[in-house]
């Protein structure tokens, strides 16, 4: 059978373990797909050491690969949102199948990206945007297609988790680990998208349009980082028995949406609480399975090139199925997309836990209770402790689950108190249940 020919845009981190994999498993993806998956072309800016590409149609511009008439698949592996769409739109008019490892990408222009390739009949697979080398897309789009879902809730940002994790296991604080992370080649020189959350508000868009059947919508996902976090925090919260995780939440309620990124306080009981390192994991609550967890390495070349080459295998399993009976990009059939409303972050209701510095004398925790009764808020546990050779002492608040319009009031009435020292640390709770 004649085999199927791939085109490879990209040959950094991603492309490089692509390129690799489909050379090394060659034999043992031809017995899986039932014919051979070449490499054709290569369009990179500069070559890999890591690839030997001896051989290879080699080309310094990435829009030979999908002008290409030979080609049948396109690896979009570049990055990036501008180049990388036009690139994408490009091999669709083309009438070539896409896979790419771009969370911005699709959570940003996915709507518009899918409609194109809707049309001309051609797949946009995108396992690999997600959690690296987790199949969690698979697994919500097919395994799990049997069940209506609940919610799901992930640590799907590595650099994040590993530094959360030096800071509860060894005490540090968060610049000193951040530095690490980026002499280790986990954080990048600019570390913004990853500890503020906005590489997880990506892949979070992209599970919950999978999950709920709904369109893409990155600009209503609530996102918070991890910056304000300190070793204090960090301590109070194992003293209460929880970890401190950046989560990506979806939640289906009665009355919208919740999509939402931020630092969380989990049970150690919990199995996210104890996913450590640059490790990533996902919960995801189906009303027929119940509560399922993936748990994987969530970047790297090798695993993320693992879900990019069983994307292209997927592809090429299906290069001669009718369109109309593929399995749709986002899991339901695109006339079928709900247009359930998102909730703002004000309208979510869920514990809290307060971190604040104020005088030691007499009244000021009564003032605070108050404030916090007067505004619905009844309180779960309450520390607080000395500090040798100051005035100011650390109290800690967990509260029971309230919404957060009337804890963002209670908030901003504390810190208006003038035995309160600077402003409340406010970090939100989840018991997953």
């Amino acid at each position: 059978m004649k085999p199927v020919k791939v085109g490879i845009c990209g040959l950094g981190t991603v492309g490089s373990g692509s390129f690799n994999i489909l050379r090394k498993n060659a034999e043992e993806i031809t017995r899986r797909v039932g014919r051979s998956i070449v490499i054709e072309q290569v369009g990179a800016r500069r070559d890999n050491d890591a690839c030997d590409t001896t051989g290879v149609n080699m080309t310094r511009d990435i829009f030979d690969v999908v002008n290409n008439p030979e080609i049948d698949i396109v690896l979009e592996l570049i990055g990036g949102t501008s180049v990388a769409k036009e690139l994408v739109l490009t091999a669709i008019k083309n009438g070539k199948h896409v896979v790419t490892a771009n969370k911005a990408l699709i959570a940003e222009h996915g709507n518009e990206i899918f409609a194109r390739a809707q049309e001309k009949g051609v797949i946009v697979a995108f396992e690999a945007a997600v959690a690296g080398g987790i199949p969690i897309i698979k697994s919500l789009r097919e395994g799990l297609s049997a069940n209506r879902i609940d919610w799901l809730a992930g640590i799907i940002n590595g650099t994040g988790n590993f530094i959360l994790t030096e800071m509860s296991e060894k005490g540090r604080d968060f610049d000193d680990v951040l530095k690490e992370a980026q002499a280790l080649g986990y954080a990048e020189a600019d570390p913004t998208f990853d500890v503020e959350g906005i590489d997880a508000a990506h892949k979070l868009t992209i599970l919950a349009s999978i999950a709920f059947g709904i369109p893409l919508q990155f600009e209503k996902t609530y996102t918070e980082g991890i910056s304000r976090i300190t070793s204090e925090d960090v301590a109070f919260a194992s003293d209460l028995g929880y970890a401190i995780k950046h989560l990506g939440i979806a939640n289906r309620t009665k009355n919208g949406i919740e999509l939402r990124v931020h630092p969380t306080l989990i049970s150690n009981k919990q199995l996210l609480a104890n996913v450590n390192g640059v490790m990533n994991a996902v919960m995801v609550k189906g009303d027929a399975v119940g509560p399922t967890l993936t748990y994987g390495a969530g970047a790297g070349a090798m695993p993320t090139g693992s879900s990019v080459v069983a994307d292209v295998i997927d592809v090429a399993r299906t290069l001669t199925s009718d369109p109309n009976n593929r399995v749709p990009h986002l899991a339901f059939q695109e006339d079928a997309l709900s247009d359930v409303n998102v909730l703002p972050i004000e309208e979510i209701e869920c514990g809290f836990f307060l971190n604040m510095t104020i005088q030691d004398r007499a009244g000021v925790l009564a003032n605070i209770t108050q404030i916090l009764s007067k505004n619905g808020i009844s309180i779960e546990s309450l520390i607080q402790r000395e500090r040798e050779g100051s005035d100011l002492v650390p109290l800690v608040v967990m509260t029971h689950d309230v919404k957060e319009r009337a804890m963002n009031a209670a908030i901003a009435e504390i810190e208006a108190l003038p035995d309160v020292a600077g402003t409340v640390q406010r970090i939100r709770v989840e018991t997953l249940a």
